[in-house]
């Protein structure tokens, strides 16, 4: 269960460091001049290699990380299994729909 708690508050990490608000990827986005799919395509590249994008993974996974060893039951879900699974969910949801749009209109 430790492997799973591990690659959960790692997924959950990443995820949050990439899509907050003010953070990388927004802000290349603004400036791009392309549109669509290539904006947000080269606004997630770029913010990948960012020294903020790093350092806010490795905070998000040192906070989730610690708060899934809580002894407390409440705190331990509050902490570490709600915000976790509704964040990694959420992106696998949007990778999910990209994919979805991409293999959707891909003859078109």
């Amino acid at each position: 269960m430790n492997y799973a708690k591990g690659i959960l508050s790692g997924l959950a990490a990443i995820l949050l460091a990439e899509f907050i608000p003010g953070s990388s990827v927004f802000k290349v986005i603004s400036t791009e001049k392309a549109t669509g799919l290539a904006a947000l395509a080269g606004g997630l590249a770029e913010s990948i290699f960012s020294l903020l994008f790093w350092i806010l993974a490795v905070l998000f996974f040192a906070m989730f990380f610690s708060a899934s060893r809580l002894e407390n039951k409440f705190l331990r879900v509050f902490l570490f299994w709600f915000p976790t699974l509704s964040v990694s969910t959420f992106g696998l949801g949007i990778v999910a729909l990209f994919t979805f749009v991409f293999i959707r209109f891909r003859n078109h």
